[in-house]
């Protein structure tokens, strides 16, 4: 996945951005068939997206960094921060970053916003998660009452990145998203 999107990188981030999610969604839940993603808002850094799975309707909203330190130039793909909801498997606010590169075996990803720090202990390939949905909603609260998201990991390789996201336009997004991925 990294490669491609290697390859993709010319393109705007919000296009890459409902391809990605189809592969994380066929990757994580087995080969599932799924219409393209569309896009139903954006608000600031965030947009907000849906499409029909297999299992039925996923939400999702997605942002890009606006400052990234370590990995970089063709080395690199896109990263974006991710949360999903998806009804049908009564996920909801599950969080997962996408790193532009493949994590290092065993590592964790630390995330800081404000004062407060999570560990998302599952890297896999060039994602990251948390290991319980009451982390995500933990750090999706932290996410909307925050103004500025780092994200620090470690490519496979052994280089340190960090990625800061703003957080501006997440709580509409998210509360977009909890509107129309009810069921």
């Amino acid at each position: 996945m990294t490669g491609l999107i290697k390859r993709m990188n010319f393109m705007k981030h919000f296009l890459i951005v409902p391809l990605v999610s189809i592969l994380l969604v066929t990757l994580s839940y087995g080969f599932v068939e799924a219409a393209a993603p569309k896009k139903i808002a954006v608000k600031k850094k965030w947009s907000a997206y849906t499409f029909q799975g297999k299992g039925g309707k996923v939400c999702y909203i997605a942002s890009a960094p606006i400052k990234q330190r370590g990995v970089k130039g063709k080395k690199r793909g896109q990263p974006y921060a991710l949360v999903t909801n998806r009804p049908s498997k009564k996920i909801k606010g599950e969080v997962n970053f996408i790193a532009g590169y493949n994590f290092k075996k065993g590592s964790s990803v630390k995330v800081s916003i404000g004062k407060k720090s999570f560990d998302l202990s599952i890297t896999e390939g060039d994602g990251a998660w948390s290991s319980e949905p009451s982390l995500d909603a933990k750090l999706v609260k932290a996410m909307m009452a925050g103004n500025r998201m780092i994200v620090v990991g470690k490519s496979s390789r052994g280089t340190r990145t960090k990625d800061t996201y703003s957080l501006a336009g997440f709580t509409a997004m998210k509360k977009r998203i909890d509107r129309v991925c009810k069921k």
